[in-house]
């Protein structure tokens, strides 16, 4: 992508007008589009094209494109993706992975406008645990986002762009204790929203043992929870998680959502260790993994490149 590239262009590149359009090439294009779609503020016109083009994609045939779609409408900022979000959400014929991410979206974007339907779908004894969970999570995200409590609590600055479904415990002293961070993390008594928070907070320490601590997760039950661990690992691009991280990966019983955060993770901190790993996904028996595998490679390549950005805006 150059800067030259118009928004037609660039939606072309990301639905595959072609029919022949690398998936690493689409990504790309995915988050230049993201990135005009944030700008709505000085820009409204284009940010809303941007929106409209990426909601094309949820047509698309690949669910990780569709999941990765619904994630960047929620780091948007923009309410125009509400709409689109909450359909996808509604749409029973889209995969659990997609629904998922448009859940966790209307979080990011803290749309009140959303918690009824949210809260539909979190108490419906007959939802997968995956979409549950994720409601759930999002709910308390605007409920939290819309409270007196975010304006009061002092958070650390974060290294970190993204709007994640909840923010970090607060600073005080008790969540500098990397131990006192580990139990809240696995302690399954706590409101998983308690949990995640205790994640991300261990996110923005990002020392080694906070890795170490994180880690330690990868034992949950939970699908969702263990696939924001990989996430995260993404983020930090820390060394240390590489071995965890090939473990999850490998993992021929874990869920798709998990493997694939854990191979997108791989290919972000793309030590020569990874290499072969993700290598060898291009052959997964599941599509998803293989996909994961192919942008992986891709940010193995850019992060051992010269480029300067992955997008470039």
């Amino acid at each position: 992508m150059n800067e030259s590239s118009s928004l037609e262009t660039l939606r072309d590149t990301l639905i595959n007008s072609s029919g022949s359009t690398p998936l690493s090439d689409r990504f790309r294009a995915l988050f230049y589009l993201k990135s005009i779609g944030s700008n709505h503020e000085n820009d409204p016109k284009n940010a809303q094209l941007a929106i409209d083009y990426i909601s094309q994609a949820f047509n698309d045939d690949s669910e990780l494109l569709k999941h990765e779609v619904a994630y960047c409408l929620g780091q948007t900022h923009n309410l125009n993706a509400a709409p689109t979000l909450r359909n996808v959400l509604e749409d029973l014929n889209q995969q659990c992975m997609v629904r998922h991410e448009a859940a966790e979206a209307l979080g990011a974007l803290g749309d009140s406008n959303s918690l009824e339907l949210l809260i539909k779908y979190f108490n419906d004894p007959n939802e997968l645990l995956e979409i549950k969970q994720t409601c759930e999570l999002a709910i308390e995200r605007i409920k939290w986002e819309n409270s007196k409590l975010s304006k009061e609590e002092i958070l650390q600055k974060s290294l970190y762009e993204s709007i994640d479904p909840a923010p970090p415990l607060p600073l005080n002293n008790s969540t500098d204790k990397i131990d006192k961070l580990k139990n809240i993390l696995n302690d399954n008594n706590q409101p998983l929203f308690q949990r995640y928070r205790a994640m991300f907070r261990l996110r923005d320490l990002g020392t080694d043992d906070a890795c170490l601590a994180l880690s330690s997760g990868f034992n949950d039950d939970s699908a969702l929870f263990k696939h924001e661990i990989a996430y995260i690992f993404g983020q930090i691009c820390n060394p240390i998680t590489v071995p965890s991280l090939i473990d999850v990966v490998q993992r021929d019983y874990e869920a798709p959502m998990v493997r694939h955060e854990a191979a997108e993770a791989l290919g972000s901190i793309a030590t020569p260790e990874t290499l072969p790993v993700l290598k060898n996904l291009l052959n997964d028996k599941d599509e998803v993994v293989r996909d994961s595998a192919i942008v992986a490679l891709d940010m193995w390549d850019y992060e051992n490149s010269n480029e300067i950005e992955y997008a470039k805006v």
